[in-house]
């Protein structure tokens, strides 16, 4: 189908935005009452209905018989589809992708993950990805033909610093090199519908600032995975710098002469407190363990060396954040990945190190929490990019497609990647 451009295409867009709502808030609505409702003549309701009817957003339920006075013929009632996914969240991690679909009430309906290799290219991940949200789909007959937007999360950093020379892999590390371009063009393009991308664990912290009843102003991000990102809140924005690295606490140097980091440097914090380093400490001090699963274990039997290795990382990553409490004073500190939950120790260790770090005559620190979403929070954290519902996206430049237009409402992130097909 051949999108409209340029001011036609937000204005249409605008428009069935406000006729989804009024199903949303109504339900089933003959086109009259539609068009009263949202303030449209019958012919630009009878354009927009008639696309959303046939990208499958809505639904012809029944008539107007049973309760029409007089004659005439009977107005067909419509309604939101059920099975119409509205929005996505894809979150891109180094060796997972996971998906999360929403509808137009920003509930979710249907969300799963696949797995790769961190080696794997990023047309395999792309690929990947593509074909685990076939499988959503066809698993729970939800299907695509009305999105509204989708919001994509990269490992950071994202975007890359202007000019930025990669470095090379050295040994026992791969160095991954941010999203290019062709993975929004490709979402783009499959779904026709406005894609954004951003740093993952940026907006896993956007996620958890906004989430729950105590949404906060200042916040600290930083996520334990397969490797270590962070995010900031500052002043009710989310922050990216520059050229894309604020929030990298991960790649922080706490140990000079340590490991080897993806990022070409060494003793990176990434190094110390990821799910990989923290494994490989436990093999350096003879406790072979494989994964999660084995640390849980551990964990649950008290362990000496896995309680060493847990402490000896977040006091690390202790020392990290309370340089940052220290420059940005945030009220809340949020340490996120499965780890977490699993060794609770982590955020305790954490809590107590940064208690230490900031300054002496602080009335109070920061509250130091687990963070109450799980590791799709990234996904998660792209669909309330794409919801324009977020507070901490107001302030947030307009942007352009591929094709150079700026045309796009001001509804993505602050040094996002933008797409419109």
């Amino acid at each position: 189908m051949q999108m409209p451009s340029g001011v036609h295409a937000l204005v249409r867009r605008t428009h069935e935005e406000r006729v989804m709502r009024a199903l949303q808030e109504n339900g089933a609505m003959s086109r009259g009452e539609i068009a009263r409702v949202v303030g449209l003549s019958r012919t630009t309701l009878s354009e927009i209905t008639g696309n959303l009817l046939q990208r499958g957003a809505i639904v012809v339920v029944d008539t107007d018989a049973s309760r029409r006075e007089g004659s005439g013929r009977p107005a067909e009632r419509l309604a939101l589809d059920p099975a119409s996914a509205q929005f996505m969240g894809v979150d891109f991690g180094h060796r997972r992708v996971h998906v999360v679909v929403a509808d137009a009430a920003h509930e979710i309906m249907v969300s799963g993950s696949v797995r790769y290799e961190d080696t794997a290219t990023w047309p395999t991940r792309t690929e990947r990805a593509l074909e685990l949200v076939d499988r959503l789909s066809g698993e729970a007959g939800v299907h695509y033909g009305a999105l509204q937007g989708i919001g994509i999360g990269v490992p950071g950093p994202y975007p890359a610093p202007e000019g930025a020379a990669w470095p090379r892999a050295t040994p026992g590390t791969t160095v991954l090199r941010p999203a290019p371009e062709g993975v929004d063009v490709a979402f783009a393009e499959r779904f026709d519908a406005p894609v954004i991308v951003d740093n993952n664990t940026r907006l896993a912290a956007l996620a958890e600032a906004i989430s729950g009843a105590d949404s906060v102003a200042d916040l600290v991000y930083v996520r334990l995975s397969d490797g270590v990102g962070g995010g900031l809140v500052v002043g009710g924005q989310l922050v990216t710098g520059s050229s894309g690295l604020a929030g990298e606490l991960g790649h922080v140097t706490v140990e000079p002469a340590g490991r080897p980091c993806r990022c070409g440097k060494r003793g990176c914090l990434e190094t110390v407190a990821s799910v990989p380093g923290i494994l490989a400490a436990c093999w350096e001090f003879g406790l072979r363990l494989e994964n999660l699963d084995d640390l849980a274990a551990a964990v649950r039997r008290a362990h000496p060396v896995v309680d060493r290795v847990l402490r000896e990382a977040a006091g690390a990553l202790g020392r990290v954040v309370g340089a940052a409490t220290m420059m940005l004073n945030p009220a809340k500190v949020v340490i996120g990945g499965e780890i977490t939950r699993l060794a609770p120790v982590l955020v305790e260790q954490v809590a107590a190190t940064l208690a230490a770090e900031i300054f002496p005559t602080a009335s109070a620190g920061p509250a130091v929490a687990a963070a109450r979403l799980s590791d799709d929070d990234g996904a998660i954290g792209a669909l309330a990019a794409v919801f324009h519902s977020s507070p901490l996206l107001a302030r947030y430049p307009e942007t352009a497609d591929v094709k150079g237009r700026s045309d796009a409402p001001h509804s993505a992130t602050e040094g996002a990647a933008h797409v419109r097909p």
